[in-house]
């Protein structure tokens, strides 16, 4: 039995993926994934599932909750994990490999691992990782603080993999990547990475015109909007292929390991 929470929350059993009826079910499930097994207080899952109006009777209310989501689990066949009620809270017992994010996570982190010296094994690494999405991390959870929190943290490590992959098929296919390079420094303007490789790779073509306006729509953007300069590693950039530097330096470096929720 998976669990998947990169896109809809729900469960993988017998092959099929199994949606998760019920707001409050899922926000629960998807509290206990990303916990990884931890003893949740019920306090916290008050919060997590009622937020700021829980009901009068909010303890026979989460228990109910938990009672349903431990029946659909164990509905789904042999291998459901065990969801184990304490006096003080409740977990899930499940193993880290069995949670798409887990999976993800760790996949990321061997290609960045092998980035140097195998970039073919690396791009395969983050082609299976990231085709783990199936859209929006935990899309139709409308949970509290945790659920947003995480969500927007795998938002960011997903973006931070898929320029990692970018960077690899840019490495080996320039022309090629150009494209999907421009298309991501539409719909994230501020993500400076992409714009540095967008400039490296037309640069490369022996497009310098178009890095270097590149670089200069970027910096009008930045000013007009944010009010604040490039960083100094894009100005070095911009400044190499103004000069025309032969051997640019990249923009390969993988951003940091992520840390669990």
């Amino acid at each position: 039995m998976k669990f998947k929470i990169l896109g809809s929350v729900g469960v993988e059993a017998h092959g099929h993926f199994h949606s998760i009826r019920g707001g409050h079910q899922r926000v629960l499930l998807a509290v206990l994934l990303v916990n990884g097994g931890r003893l949740i207080p019920a306090e916290e899952l008050y919060g997590e599932l009622w937020g700021e109006q829980p009901p009068v009777t909010v303890e026979n209310a989460l228990q109910a909750h938990v009672s349903r989501l431990r029946r659909t689990l164990q509905a789904l066949g042999p291998g459901a994990p065990v969801l184990l009620t304490r006096s003080t809270g409740y977990s899930l017992e499940f193993a880290a490999g069995d949670l798409d994010m887990n999976v993800f996570r760790r996949g990321v982190g061997r290609a960045r691992a092998l980035m140097a010296r195998d970039a073919k094994a690396a791009a395969a690494l983050l082609d299976q990782s990231l085709g783990l999405w199936r859209g929006a991390a935990l899309q139709d959870v409308t949970g509290g603080l945790l659920c947003q929190s995480v969500a927007v943290q795998l938002a960011e490590e997903h973006l931070a993999a898929t320029e990692d992959k970018l960077w690899l098929d840019f490495e080996r296919e320039v022309p090629s990547a150009i494209g999907e390079l421009k298309r991501m420094s539409v719909v994230h303007p501020w993500r400076e990475r992409v714009t540095e490789m967008l400039m490296l790779a037309l640069y490369r073509c022996g497009r310098q015109a178009e890095a270097i306006e590149t670089y200069h729509a970027a910096r009008a953007r930045m000013i007009a909007e944010l009010g604040t300069e490039p960083s100094p590693q894009l100005r070095e950039r911009f400044l190499d292929i103004l000069n025309q530097v032969p051997a640019c330096p990249g923009a390969g470096r993988s951003a940091p390991a992520p840390q669990p929720a």
